[in-house]
This record gives C-alpha cells, structure tokens and sequence, in this order.
C-alpha cells in the first residue's frame, strides 16, 4: 500500500494550492454531472455527497467513518446538512491538519487496520478514492492484490451491522491498459508509456484494481452490491474545471508557485509533478480509455 510518506508526496505537498484554488474544504474526487455539464464544479461535488448520503440512508444521529476522507468535504456536508456524527481518517498530514483548522473530526490513520475497539460500531462507510492507494505495484507484482482488496472488505465487515451500507469511488484500469513493462517516463511526451508512467508518479505506491469486477468480486460474500455506475466522463469535465481553477490568479497561490522555481531547478521528481499539472495524465487516461472511474454501493449481508 501507498505509505503515509508517500500520500504526504502526493497530497502534502499540493496542500496549499489546492485549498488556495479549490477552498479550504474542497474535494479532489470526481464529481458528479449525469451529463449535465452546465453544472458548475460545486453543483456538481454537491450532487455527489448528496447522493452518496441518500444511497446510504444517512440522517441526524448517523455516525459515519469517512475513509480517505481528503479535505473533508463529505464530512463538511453530512455533519452540517444531515446532522451526522463523522470521523475522518486520512495518512495525509496537511490533509489532517487542515481539516481540523476548519472543525473537522479529522486522525491520521490507515484505514485499513480500523477496529471496533477502536471508534466503535458504524451505521455508514464512505471510501471515496482510498482504494487506489491500497496496492502498490510490488505487491501486485507478488500477486497480492486480490487478498488486500479481501482483507479490507473483512476491515468493512466488522464495522458494519447487518445491512449497514459502504460507499466508494475508485479509479480502474479499462480496456486499453497497456503492459507496465511499457511505462516510460522518458517516452514522446504526451503518449500513452509517457502519461501512464506519470500516473505512477503522481501516486507512489499505487496500483489500480482491474475493472469493477475485481472489486465486486473480492466484497463476496460479505457484501452486496446495492448500484455500480461509471463516473468516466464525469472526472474528465471535474478535472477540466481543476485546471482552470489552479490557473485563476491568486496572489498567495501564484507567489507560491514562485517560491517552488528552486526546487523545480534542483529536483527531479518535482519536475514529474509538475509535469502531472501540465499534461494532466488521469484526464488523458480516461479519454483514452486507459481508466475508468466508478461508483459503487454495498450492503452488509
């Protein structure tokens, strides 16, 4: 699994840009149109919280344990709009930090290894974008994949009452995966070993599951699935409307993307993250249909 150090690279380090461009409880998670493109990004991120508390019958006095839970926007809205209790959990610690400033219940802890001896029972779960980071190419090299996606489902269980409800959106290779003998950061900029080998990049010590199925399969047989929907389209236009906030002038944001020329000198790999914000490679993947991206709704059995 992606370690803290390694989603510390990923989202740390992005902290204050994202909260300059996005706000402080923003969520970096695909959004939810339906189609319907003439939403704004709030609009539709509002549309989605809206939708994951409805499918898990959230309402005052639910308690709730938002997985992954970022900057705590989902946290934000069930804690204000459904008067529900949430603990968050993150392994970012800019994420944590930030999100306490703003009121949030917010630990840093894997969430993998949660307990009910830890926070006790839960009526919902939500995962929205945790299982990405769950596998890493080693261990999926090893053949580990299917039994971590196994044992976190068995996590989920003992959380859980009998028909309690898990949420989760998660990002899948699609039908156009190349080999990842084919990855090359040194490739033709902008082709596909170039832009999956930034992806690799942009999230150290991830692999993604293979498709829905895989999923599914590995929730057997103690969950499920309640609905599956494909939110491809979906992040293409949320990432869409990212850029053009993280290109809006802000004064702190642009002195601070000043303040990181140095560093862009001396560093290589900062120069790769930088090259993430240029190119964008998750967009690109799912316009090529390297990725997809899904919603999905369990239940306990």
């Amino acid at each position: 699994m992606a370690e803290k150090k390694d989603l510390d690279f990923t989202y740390t380090t992005i902290d204050k840009i994202f909260r300059f461009s996005i706000g402080e409880t923003g969520d970096y998670s695909g959004a939810k149109y339906d189609g319907d493109f003439s939403m704004s990004l709030e609009e539709a991120q509002r549309a989605k919280h809206e939708f994951i508390a409805d499918s898990l019958n959230i309402k005052k006095g639910s308690k709730v344990l938002d997985m992954a839970c970022g900057w705590g926007p989902f946290s934000k809205y069930i804690t204000q709009e459904r008067e529900a209790t949430s603990i968050g959990l993150t392994l970012s610690q800019g994420q944590a930090e930030a999100c306490q400033k703003n009121g949030l219940n917010v630990l840093v802890k894997d969430c993998r290894y949660v307990k009910p001896e830890d926070f006790g029972m839960f009526d919902a779960i939500t995962c929205i974008g945790g299982l990405e980071h769950f596998c890493s190419v080693e261990e999926w090299k090893e053949g580990k994949q299917e039994k971590i996606y196994g044992d976190f489902f068995q996590t989920l269980y003992n959380l859980l009452p009998s028909g309690g409800r898990f949420y989760m959106q998660t990002m899948t290779f699609s039908k156009n995966m190349i080999d990842y003998e084919d990855f090359d950061i040194n490739a033709k900029r902008g082709s596909t070993p170039h832009v999956c080998a930034l992806i690799v990049k942009e999230f150290p010590g991830s692999w993604l599951p293979y498709g829905p199925e895989m999923v599914i399969r590995n929730a057997e047989p103690h969950f499920k699935l309640i609905s599956q929907s494909s939110g491809r389209l979906d992040y293409i236009e949320t990432i869409g409307q990212w850029r053009k906030k993280f290109r809006k002038f802000n004064l702190k944001k642009y002195w601070l993307y000043l303040s990181l020329i140095p560093k862009y000198i001396i560093d290589k790999e900062f120069r790769h993250q930088v090259a993430i914000f240029r190119i964008s490679p998750n967009r690109v993947c799912f316009e090529r249909e390297i990725m997809n991206h899904y919603r999905l709704v369990f239940e306990k059995i």
